[in-house]
């Protein structure tokens, strides 16, 4: 038997073209910057902002007290009592370590929970434009990914009507996620309460996607988890990666129903069985305590949101609104008769900023950029400026070009 004639399966098929095939302009930037190109990285949602102090500090503590042991597949019993006390703080619902799974990261508890809830045959809606791993996830399980579109002119925010619209006999889990990555749509309560009949009427879990939670501008957060008539539907999933900027730790969780987690945790320990303790110990410093540098990040992406816009607002080869949260402006470059891919191709090559498509997140995404808010203002402005006048050189030959045609 030759290597060429052995099997493999299918779930590898499935999500071909669904992982570093959308990050390759970022990828090629990175390749290009480890060679010595001098690029603006406004590709990736990682915050360049420091950490709170006191969490850095507890973990180090922790792993010099030797907490680098197994740990509990479900999660260390106060990391448990530490993230159902954050959620009961925010809902006022009561909620207990038998409503939580502790795992590593927001993408973990996401892959886990898709896992336990769909298979082969399912459906999964998506509201369109969405995160890039969304796919992947959906497709791994052998379930179908239907996106549901949502619309500039309603702020990309999902309305009942389109949710309604995509459901057939086959759904089974809405995926929603708020604030959203790309868009910096922030859903409101009414909304949420709204998109919860339509899933109540047709038997849909809820699966919602909160690593923003904490990034929210001039409005307030709302999880389906929090609604009382929505809860024993409702799955909440999140991680310290963005609220506290600390990817690196892995550390995040789903909560949901009691029922659920049981099962969601047979297959979360399938994967990883637990993550490490001395990072599960500072989980709980970050939930239970307040931390100045949490509120600074939120304010200064708010304020970097607002300037970027500032800058780009007017451009004849660019269009941008203001995120409602998030770290993430999703701007409009169709003016310019590109695609976002083709845009940030040209921009990388000849302007040294490196971005990710819109097509990386859905069809609803196509013809936009998205642009992070994670390098410092005058850094920030430089791109914003190179941004501009390649759009506005674009859109000018693309009218020119129109008017000859």
């Amino acid at each position: 038997m030759t290597a060429s004639s052995l099997k493999y399966a299918s779930i590898s098929d499935r999500l071909d073209g669904l992982g570093a095939a959308k990050w390759a302009v970022h990828i090629a930037g990175k390749q290009r910057a480890a060679a010595g190109a001098d690029l603006i990285f406004l590709s990736i949602g990682e915050p360049d902002l420091p950490p709170p102090a006191k969490v850095v500090e507890h973990a180090i503590t922790a792993l010099r007290a030797g907490r680098t042991k197994y740990a509990s597949g479900q999660g260390e019993v106060g990391t448990l009592d530490a993230v159902a006390a954050h959620h009961e703080r925010r809902s006022g619902l009561p909620t207990t370590r038998r409503n939580i799974a502790v795992t590593s990261g927001t993408q973990h508890a996401l892959y886990a929970a898709i896992t336990t809830l769909v298979e082969t045959g399912d459906e999964v809606l998506v509201p369109d434009p969405y995160y890039a791993t969304y796919e992947g996830v959906v497709a791994s399980t052998g379930a179908t990914f239907v996106p549901v579109p949502t619309l500039p002119e309603h702020d990309f925010h999902l309305r009942p009507e389109a949710l309604e619209a995509a459901i057939t006999p086959r759904s089974r889990v809405l995926l929603m996620n708020t604030p959203s990555n790309p868009t910096g749509a922030v859903l409101s309560e009414a909304e949420i309460d709204a998109i919860g009949e339509v899933c109540e009427r047709h038997d849909l879990w809820i699966v919602c996607d909160e690593v923003y939670a904490e990034l929210t501008f001039d409005r307030p957060f709302s999880s389906p988890f929090d609604r009382p008539r929505l809860r024993e539907r409702a799955v909440s999933v999140a991680s310290i990666s963005k609220s506290h900027a600390l990817p690196g730790f892995r550390s995040g969780w789903a909560a949901g129903p009691e029922e659920f987690i049981r099962r969601l945790t047979l297959v979360s320990e399938t994967m990883l069985f637990g993550i490490q303790p001395f990072l599960s110990d500072a989980l709980v410093v970050a939930l239970d305590e307040q931390h100045p540098e949490v509120r600074r990040q939120r304010d200064v992406f708010h304020e970097r949101a607002q300037a970027m816009v500032a800058t780009l607002e007017g451009s004849t080869g660019v269009r941008v609104h203001l995120p409602e949260g998030g770290m993430f402006v999703l701007a409009d470059v169709r003016p310019t008769g590109l695609s976002g891919l083709d845009f940030a191709w040209r921009l990388l090559d000849e302007c040294g900023v490196v971005v990710m498509p819109g097509e990386s997140f859905g069809a609803r995404g196509a013809g936009h950029v998205r642009l992070a808010l994670t390098v410092e203002a005058d850094v920030m402005a430089e791109a914003c400026r190179r941004i501009r006048e390649l759009a506005e050189q674009l859109a000018a030959e693309h009218r020119a070009d129109t008017q000859e045609g």
